[in-house]
Protein backbone atom coordinates (compact mmCIF):
# COMPACT_ATOMS: atom_id res chain seq x y z
CA UNK A 1 0.00 0.00 0.00
CA UNK A 2 3.01 2.28 -0.98
CA UNK A 3 0.70 5.06 -2.08
CA UNK A 4 -1.70 5.06 0.89
CA UNK A 5 1.10 4.99 3.14
CA UNK A 6 2.97 7.60 1.61
CA UNK A 7 0.41 10.24 3.35
CA UNK A 8 -1.09 11.14 -0.28
CA UNK A 9 -3.96 9.31 -0.69
CA UNK A 10 -6.30 11.68 -2.08
CA UNK A 11 -3.71 12.52 -4.68
CA UNK A 12 -3.16 8.65 -5.91
CA UNK A 13 -6.65 8.62 -6.06
CA UNK A 14 -7.31 11.73 -8.15
CA UNK A 15 -4.45 10.55 -10.28
CA UNK A 16 -5.71 6.86 -11.20
CA UNK A 17 -9.49 8.15 -12.11
CA UNK A 18 -8.36 10.92 -14.22
CA UNK A 19 -6.71 8.27 -16.03
CA UNK A 20 -9.43 6.77 -16.62
CA UNK A 21 -11.85 8.89 -17.93
CA UNK A 22 -11.24 9.25 -21.86
CA UNK A 23 -11.50 12.85 -23.88
CA UNK A 24 -14.17 11.28 -25.17
CA UNK A 25 -16.12 10.81 -22.11
CA UNK A 26 -15.62 13.77 -20.80
CA UNK A 27 -16.94 16.17 -23.78
CA UNK A 28 -13.43 16.93 -25.05
CA UNK A 29 -12.32 16.65 -28.36
CA UNK A 30 -9.20 13.38 -28.68
CA UNK A 31 -6.99 15.75 -29.84
CA UNK A 32 -3.37 14.99 -31.11
CA UNK A 33 -1.14 11.98 -29.77
CA UNK A 34 -1.12 11.25 -25.67
CA UNK A 35 1.55 10.04 -23.71
CA UNK A 36 -0.79 8.65 -21.03
CA UNK A 37 -4.82 7.26 -21.67
CA UNK A 38 -7.15 9.65 -19.69
CA UNK A 39 -7.22 12.92 -18.90
CA UNK A 40 -4.11 15.14 -18.41
CA UNK A 41 -4.12 17.50 -14.74
CA UNK A 42 -5.04 20.70 -17.10
CA UNK A 43 -8.70 19.03 -18.73
CA UNK A 44 -9.97 18.30 -15.52
CA UNK A 45 -8.95 21.68 -13.80
CA UNK A 46 -10.86 23.17 -16.87
CA UNK A 47 -13.76 20.95 -16.65
CA UNK A 48 -13.43 21.15 -12.53
CA UNK A 49 -13.54 25.17 -12.65
CA UNK A 50 -10.29 25.38 -10.89
CA UNK A 51 -6.97 26.58 -11.85
CA UNK A 52 -4.62 23.87 -13.03
CA UNK A 53 -2.09 25.05 -10.01
CA UNK A 54 -4.24 24.46 -7.60
CA UNK A 55 -5.47 20.64 -9.27
CA UNK A 56 -1.54 20.09 -9.38
CA UNK A 57 -1.35 20.60 -5.95
CA UNK A 58 -4.11 18.50 -4.82
CA UNK A 59 -2.51 15.53 -6.95
CA UNK A 60 0.63 16.21 -5.27
CA UNK A 61 -0.39 16.34 -1.72
CA UNK A 62 0.40 20.08 -1.39
CA UNK A 63 -3.09 21.05 -0.05
CA UNK A 64 -5.04 18.59 1.52
CA UNK A 65 -8.24 20.54 2.31
CA UNK A 66 -10.30 21.12 0.08
CA UNK A 67 -13.82 22.46 0.18
CA UNK A 68 -16.70 20.13 -0.42
CA UNK A 69 -17.72 22.41 -3.52
CA UNK A 70 -14.11 21.65 -5.50
CA UNK A 71 -14.05 17.77 -4.39
CA UNK A 72 -17.84 17.31 -5.87
CA UNK A 73 -17.14 19.33 -9.19
CA UNK A 74 -14.49 16.69 -9.44
CA UNK A 75 -16.23 13.92 -9.07
CA UNK A 76 -18.55 15.02 -11.79
CA UNK A 77 -15.38 15.47 -14.27
CA UNK A 78 -13.85 11.88 -13.24
CA UNK A 79 -17.85 10.54 -13.50
CA UNK A 80 -17.67 8.87 -9.93
CA UNK A 81 -20.99 6.65 -8.66
CA UNK A 82 -22.19 7.33 -4.92
CA UNK A 83 -19.97 5.06 -3.61
CA UNK A 84 -16.95 7.01 -5.50
CA UNK A 85 -18.22 9.75 -4.40
CA UNK A 86 -18.49 9.43 -0.36
CA UNK A 87 -15.05 7.52 -0.98
CA UNK A 88 -13.11 10.81 -2.32
CA UNK A 89 -14.82 13.05 0.25
CA UNK A 90 -13.69 10.65 3.05
CA UNK A 91 -9.96 10.98 1.93
CA UNK A 92 -10.60 14.47 2.00
CA UNK A 93 -11.60 14.78 5.13
CA UNK A 94 -8.65 11.81 6.64
CA UNK A 95 -6.82 13.57 9.79
CA UNK A 96 -3.52 12.00 11.15
CA UNK A 97 -5.16 10.04 14.21
CA UNK A 98 -3.07 7.94 16.85
CA UNK A 99 -2.55 3.96 16.09
CA UNK A 100 -5.71 2.05 16.94
CA UNK A 101 -4.96 -0.99 19.02
CA UNK A 102 -6.16 -4.07 16.67
CA UNK A 103 -9.01 -6.51 17.90
CA UNK A 104 -8.33 -10.03 16.57
CA UNK A 105 -11.31 -11.31 14.70
CA UNK A 106 -14.08 -13.11 16.65
CA UNK A 107 -17.04 -15.59 15.45
CA UNK A 108 -19.27 -14.86 18.12
CA UNK A 109 -20.75 -18.36 19.48
CA UNK A 110 -24.44 -18.06 18.19
CA UNK A 111 -22.84 -17.78 14.62
CA UNK A 112 -21.41 -21.47 15.09
CA UNK A 113 -24.73 -22.52 16.34
CA UNK A 114 -26.49 -20.89 13.25
CA UNK A 115 -24.24 -22.39 10.45
CA UNK A 116 -24.69 -25.75 12.18
CA UNK A 117 -28.84 -25.43 11.64
CA UNK A 118 -28.25 -23.53 7.68
CA UNK A 119 -28.76 -26.13 5.22
CA UNK A 120 -27.69 -23.54 2.24
CA UNK A 121 -23.77 -22.90 2.25
CA UNK A 122 -23.12 -20.33 4.53
CA UNK A 123 -19.67 -19.08 5.75
CA UNK A 124 -18.35 -16.34 8.21
CA UNK A 125 -15.78 -13.86 6.82
CA UNK A 126 -13.64 -11.25 8.13
CA UNK A 127 -12.49 -8.09 7.21
CA UNK A 128 -9.53 -9.09 4.83
CA UNK A 129 -12.24 -12.03 3.34
CA UNK A 130 -10.61 -14.98 5.47
CA UNK A 131 -12.41 -17.51 5.91
CA UNK A 132 -13.32 -17.82 9.73
CA UNK A 133 -16.03 -20.28 9.72
CA UNK A 134 -17.89 -22.80 7.69
CA UNK A 135 -20.69 -25.08 6.99
CA UNK A 136 -20.49 -28.37 5.19
CA UNK A 137 -22.64 -27.19 2.43
CA UNK A 138 -20.56 -24.23 2.01
CA UNK A 139 -17.36 -26.97 1.60
CA UNK A 140 -19.64 -29.15 -0.84
CA UNK A 141 -19.62 -25.95 -3.00
CA UNK A 142 -16.42 -25.23 -3.05
CA UNK A 143 -13.24 -26.53 -0.63
CA UNK A 144 -11.76 -22.91 -0.75
CA UNK A 145 -14.54 -22.36 1.43
CA UNK A 146 -12.45 -24.04 4.54
CA UNK A 147 -11.65 -22.12 7.92
CA UNK A 148 -8.19 -20.60 7.37
CA UNK A 149 -8.71 -19.62 3.61
CA UNK A 150 -8.37 -16.48 2.09
CA UNK A 151 -11.06 -15.76 -0.66
CA UNK A 152 -9.09 -12.72 -1.90
CA UNK A 153 -6.20 -14.81 -2.99
CA UNK A 154 -8.04 -18.06 -4.13
CA UNK A 155 -9.65 -15.78 -7.15
CA UNK A 156 -6.50 -14.47 -7.69
CA UNK A 157 -4.17 -17.23 -7.74
CA UNK A 158 -5.55 -20.36 -7.34
CA UNK A 159 -6.56 -22.53 -11.07
CA UNK A 160 -9.82 -23.96 -9.42
CA UNK A 161 -11.23 -21.14 -8.13
CA UNK A 162 -10.88 -19.16 -11.36
CA UNK A 163 -12.51 -22.23 -13.23
CA UNK A 164 -15.22 -21.99 -10.29
CA UNK A 165 -16.50 -18.37 -11.04
CA UNK A 166 -18.29 -18.13 -14.78
CA UNK A 167 -17.20 -13.98 -14.86
CA UNK A 168 -13.88 -14.21 -13.21
CA UNK A 169 -12.72 -10.90 -14.51
CA UNK A 170 -15.85 -9.20 -12.90
CA UNK A 171 -15.47 -11.15 -10.01
CA UNK A 172 -11.80 -10.03 -8.97
CA UNK A 173 -12.34 -6.70 -10.31
CA UNK A 174 -15.20 -6.70 -7.82
CA UNK A 175 -13.13 -7.83 -4.74
CA UNK A 176 -10.11 -6.34 -4.92
CA UNK A 177 -12.44 -2.42 -5.45
CA UNK A 178 -14.50 -3.76 -1.93
CA UNK A 179 -11.02 -4.67 -0.63
CA UNK A 180 -10.19 -1.15 -0.56
CA UNK A 181 -13.32 0.05 0.53
CA UNK A 182 -12.97 -2.11 3.37
CA UNK A 183 -9.53 -0.63 4.37
CA UNK A 184 -10.32 2.80 4.53
CA UNK A 185 -7.81 4.85 6.70
CA UNK A 186 -6.98 1.82 8.49
CA UNK A 187 -3.95 1.72 6.35
CA UNK A 188 -1.85 0.13 8.92
CA UNK A 189 -3.41 -2.70 9.94
CA UNK A 190 -0.99 -5.49 9.67
CA UNK A 191 -3.51 -8.19 8.06
CA UNK A 192 -4.55 -5.24 5.14
CA UNK A 193 -0.44 -4.52 4.61
CA UNK A 194 0.44 -8.71 4.83
CA UNK A 195 -2.49 -9.83 1.99
CA UNK A 196 -1.73 -6.46 0.10
CA UNK A 197 1.98 -6.87 -0.35
CA UNK A 198 1.94 -10.68 -1.13
CA UNK A 199 -0.44 -10.32 -3.90
CA UNK A 200 1.21 -6.91 -5.30
CA UNK A 201 4.24 -9.63 -5.46
CA UNK A 202 2.33 -13.04 -6.82
CA UNK A 203 -0.78 -11.83 -9.16
CA UNK A 204 -0.20 -9.43 -11.86
CA UNK A 205 -3.93 -8.85 -12.11
CA UNK A 206 -4.00 -7.54 -8.76
CA UNK A 207 -1.94 -4.76 -9.57
CA UNK A 208 -3.64 -4.25 -12.72
CA UNK A 209 -6.64 -3.25 -10.08
CA UNK A 210 -4.76 -2.08 -7.25
CA UNK A 211 -3.53 0.81 -9.71
CA UNK A 212 -7.45 1.87 -10.32
CA UNK A 213 -8.06 2.78 -7.31
CA UNK A 214 -11.73 1.38 -7.51
CA UNK A 215 -13.81 1.26 -4.83
CA UNK A 216 -17.04 -0.81 -4.45
CA UNK A 217 -19.34 -2.18 -1.85
CA UNK A 218 -19.96 -6.10 -2.29
CA UNK A 219 -23.22 -6.77 0.03
CA UNK A 220 -24.49 -8.76 -2.18
CA UNK A 221 -25.68 -10.06 -5.93
CA UNK A 222 -26.09 -12.90 -7.94
CA UNK A 223 -23.40 -14.82 -9.68
CA UNK A 224 -22.88 -18.17 -11.67
CA UNK A 225 -20.76 -20.42 -10.11
CA UNK A 226 -19.36 -24.37 -12.12
CA UNK A 227 -18.98 -27.05 -9.84
CA UNK A 228 -17.12 -29.95 -11.10
CA UNK A 229 -19.39 -32.56 -10.21
CA UNK A 230 -23.09 -30.70 -10.58
CA UNK A 231 -21.99 -28.30 -13.15
CA UNK A 232 -23.23 -24.61 -13.11
CA UNK A 233 -25.16 -23.08 -10.26
CA UNK A 234 -26.96 -19.50 -10.42
CA UNK A 235 -27.01 -18.42 -6.56
CA UNK A 236 -27.89 -15.16 -5.13
CA UNK A 237 -25.44 -14.06 -2.13
CA UNK A 238 -26.36 -11.92 1.17
CA UNK A 239 -23.81 -10.41 3.55
CA UNK A 240 -25.24 -9.78 7.39
CA UNK A 241 -23.26 -8.45 9.91
CA UNK A 242 -22.20 -10.25 12.91
CA UNK A 243 -20.75 -7.98 15.74
CA UNK A 244 -16.98 -7.41 14.10
CA UNK A 245 -17.34 -10.31 11.00
CA UNK A 246 -19.70 -11.17 8.03
CA UNK A 247 -22.36 -14.16 7.65
CA UNK A 248 -22.22 -14.93 3.79
CA UNK A 249 -24.88 -17.00 2.73
CA UNK A 250 -25.62 -18.46 -0.86
CA UNK A 251 -29.07 -19.98 -2.39
CA UNK A 252 -30.92 -20.74 -4.88
CA UNK A 253 -34.16 -19.68 -6.84
CA UNK A 254 -36.97 -22.05 -5.31
CA UNK A 255 -37.68 -24.69 -7.42
CA UNK A 256 -34.81 -23.87 -9.98
CA UNK A 257 -32.52 -25.97 -11.84
CA UNK A 258 -29.76 -24.66 -9.63
CA UNK A 259 -31.91 -25.62 -6.47
CA UNK A 260 -32.02 -29.38 -7.41
CA UNK A 261 -28.13 -29.12 -7.52
CA UNK A 262 -27.61 -27.68 -4.29
CA UNK A 263 -30.11 -31.21 -2.69
CA UNK A 264 -27.56 -33.04 -4.34
CA UNK A 265 -24.64 -31.58 -3.09
CA UNK A 266 -26.57 -31.51 0.22
CA UNK A 267 -26.63 -35.27 0.12
CA UNK A 268 -23.06 -35.54 -0.34
CA UNK A 269 -22.51 -33.53 2.44
CA UNK A 270 -25.04 -35.28 4.83
CA UNK A 271 -23.10 -38.44 3.89
CA UNK A 272 -19.42 -37.27 4.93
CA UNK A 273 -18.58 -36.25 1.66
CA UNK A 274 -18.64 -32.56 1.87
CA UNK A 275 -16.55 -31.93 -0.97
CA UNK A 276 -17.75 -34.64 -3.71
CA UNK A 277 -15.12 -34.11 -5.88
CA UNK A 278 -11.71 -34.67 -3.10
CA UNK A 279 -13.62 -36.27 -0.59
CA UNK A 280 -13.41 -35.43 3.17
CA UNK A 281 -15.61 -33.82 5.69
CA UNK A 282 -15.33 -30.34 6.77
CA UNK A 283 -17.85 -29.40 9.96
CA UNK A 284 -18.50 -25.89 10.90
CA UNK A 285 -15.75 -25.05 13.52
CA UNK A 286 -13.44 -22.65 15.15
CA UNK A 287 -10.46 -21.35 13.15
Amino acid sequence: MKDDASGNRLGSYLRARRELVTPEQAGLPPGGTRRLPGLRREEVALLAGISPDYYLRLERGRDKNPSPQVLMSLARVLQLDEVERTYLLGLAAARPRAPRRKRPEHVPARAHQLLAHLQIPAFVEGRAFDVLASNPMAVALSPRLRPGRNRLRDLLLDPEERAFHQDWPQATAGIVAALRTTIGDDTDNPRFVELVGELALTSERFRTLWARHDVRTLDGGTATVHHPVVGDLRLHRDKLPLDDVILVVYYPDKGSDSDEKLRLLASFADTGSADPAQGGREDARQP
